[in-house]
């Protein structure tokens, strides 16, 4: 009590009646504890939430999560040349218009899209092929005609002038007597 001045105060310290405080220990441990629990689930039930719903997680925060990872996914489709310029655009429009769910959904879509495609390519193939056997077997079809149609008119030629020959033989030979019957 005594103790004004810096040398007295020295020897207080000196003897051991004068002693610094320990630094206070602030302790992130439980804190580590406590975030390893939450992050199996534990601790946020209802009772433990101050925010809304909304306030937690915001739905434009969902919303903006998931339309970034299906642009990702058109991206990367259109340059590995999955899909073309205007199937991406299309359904670029569609996923702004929260046509798709997930991603899972639009890669669906994408399939089905690309199989229709497909068909239709093979019909049009097909439809394009049967046009040329068509348009082939009606050409041949039309020259056995021709042939049948000249080889008949070759044999009425040949007939008419078989007709002829026998027509003008006939001129020629004299005609035979008729005989005369006595009644």
């Amino acid at each position: 009590s005594n103790a004004n001045s810096r040398k007295s105060i020295r020897k207080l310290i000196k003897d051991g009646f004068i002693i610094r405080k320990p630094e206070k220990v602030h302790s992130r441990a439980r804190w580590r504890k406590m975030k390893e629990a939450k992050g199996m689930g534990r601790h946020t039930g209802i009772g433990r939430r101050q925010g809304t719903r909304e306030a937690r997680l915001p739905s434009k925060e969902i919303w903006m999560r998931r339309l970034r990872i299906l642009r990702r996914v058109l991206r990367k489709y259109r340059e590995e040349k999955k899909i073309d310029s205007h199937l991406y655009r299309s359904l670029y429009k569609k996923a702004k218009g929260n046509v798709f769910r997930n991603k899972h959904n639009l890669l669906e879509h994408i399939h089905k899209m690309k199989d229709e495609k497909r068909k239709e390519k093979q019909l049009a193939d097909q439809l394009a092929a049967k046009k040329a056997k068509d348009t082939l077997s009606r050409e041949k079809a039309r020259k056995t005609e021709l042939k049948r149609r000249q080889k008949e008119s070759e044999e009425a030629q040949k007939a008419v002038v078989a007709a002829r020959k026998a027509q003008l033989a006939a001129k020629k030979a004299p005609a035979p007597a008729a005989k005369k019957s006595v009644a």
